[in-house]
């Protein structure tokens, strides 16, 4: 075959090679690195091989996974403030003393209080009111008081003598005989506790001819049942809450009973925030007045600031009949020399002291003023609660007693009652 023949018949066979290639889209050509490059190509960049190295591949190793901490216990559940009735009657029995007579009457009596006033059933509260009971009735609901027939004959005849009426009048109408079926005279000879006090005092001011003349509606007792709580308060907290008993007679006579005296001595010491730092403030609170620790506190950082001496006894006003009296305590004719440091007129003062039994007084301009004052011209901080200093009066104390002296015997008991029961402390 001629060169020429040959060369057109390769010429045509390429032609249709392509042909094909044309009708079936682009292929991607991998060329084998073991095969020549084709006629008129350029041969493929060949990437350089990495050096061979004498040393060992370097092997890093997997990373530790950080100590995981072990887990916290669960926390210790909290007791329930409000058990159920069997729960929470078990559990105040349990810090109760030994031996104690009814021993479950008194904690079905105590559990009722707590739950009726909503206060919490924790340790701490249950042997507050233990404490208070136990120095002041030694658990009786009616505890006996020794002198109350002298007492009563003392009141009779200073009363007698001030309205000028003659002995043997008053004697003559004591001679008669009363709703008990004895003779007042027989009962006050007899008297042993302040129940029976009260009671009588009751029926010679109703009954007694000149009852009214010569007592006047005075009844001599003003505290009782086994808390010897506050006649008075029991009535005003009655005005304010009611009261969660059938009534079987009047706020004083409940006062004189287990259940009434238990609700409103737990009433009293536990129904109203006090933020001291130890029990023994409430304990001083509850024999001097709310809130007598954090003013008697009060009182001596006024003390310190004026360089005047005031008597640290937690009452910041004048008080006649439980009112404020217009006459300017102590507190407030020293408070008056400060105040232009403290930027106060004295009503505005007059106006916050006049809060000094209830939590506001706290939170009001001149008790900030005054200890932001202390507190800068002393260099310290000045504790917010001290013992209140009162000598305790009364015809039923034979001995001289103190505020402090109370808190301290209560305090004492508390810890005690609070060591009755561990297992149920949290």
């Amino acid at each position: 075959m001629k060169p020429a023949v040959r060369k057109l018949l390769g010429l045509f066979a390429a032609v249709m090679v392509l042909a094909g290639c044309a009708s079936t889209g682009p292929v991607e050509s991998h060329p084998s690195p073991n095969l020549p490059p084709a006629p008129g190509t350029s041969p493929a960049p060949v990437a350089p091989k990495p050096p061979i190295s004498a040393e060992p591949p370097r092997v890093v190793p997997a990373p530790v996974p950080a100590p995981q901490p072990a887990p916290l216990p669960a926390p210790r559940p909290a007791p329930a403030p409000y058990p159920d009735e069997n729960e929470g009657r078990a559990l105040v029995a349990s810090y109760l003393p030994f031996p104690l007579k009814d021993r479950d009457g008194w904690a079905a009596d105590i559990f009722s209080a707590f739950s009726a006033l909503r206060i919490p059933v924790t340790p701490d509260n249950i042997c507050a009111a233990i404490a208070v009971t136990e120095q002041e009735s030694t658990f009786q609901a009616d505890p006996e008081v020794a002198g109350l027939s002298r007492i009563v004959w003392k009141e009779i005849d200073t009363r007698r003598e001030r309205l000028h009426l003659p002995k043997l009048l008053v004697d003559a109408a004591l001679l008669k005989t009363s709703p008990d079926g004895r003779s007042y005279k027989a009962r006050i000879d007899s008297l042993r506790t302040e129940k029976q006090m009260n009671a009588l005092f009751e029926d010679m001011i109703s009954e007694l001819p000149a009852g009214k003349t010569l007592l006047g509606g005075y009844n001599p007792v003003r505290t009782g049942g086994p808390m010897q709580v506050s006649v008075a308060f029991a009535e005003e907290h009655v005005k304010e809450k009611g009261y969660p008993y059938p009534r079987r007679g009047s706020v004083r006579d409940e006062v004189f009973t287990r259940r009434g005296g238990m609700y409103f001595g737990i009433a009293i010491l536990l129904d109203y925030p006090a933020p001291y730092s130890r029990p023994l403030y409430r304990f001083a609170d509850f024999n001097a007045g709310r809130y007598s620790s954090r003013n008697a506190a009060f009182q001596d950082a006024v003390a310190k600031l004026t360089g005047q001496a005031l008597a640290l006894d937690g009452d910041l006003l004048r008080y006649a009949d439980g009112v404020p009296a217009a006459e300017p305590s102590a507190t407030l004719a020293a408070l008056q020399g400060l105040a232009g440091q403290l930027g106060l007129s004295r009503s505005e003062m007059q106006r916050d002291l006049r809060l000094e039994k209830t939590a506001r007084f706290s939170g009001t301009p001149l008790y900030s003023k005054i200890f932001a004052l202390a507190d800068n011209r002393t260099g310290t901080r000045l504790p917010r609660e001290t013992m209140p200093r009162i000598d305790l009066k009364s015809p039923k104390i034979q001995r001289k007693l103190t505020t402090a002296w109370f808190a301290e015997r209560v305090d004492a008991r508390h810890r005690t009652c609070l060591g009755r029961n561990r297992s149920a402390t949290p």
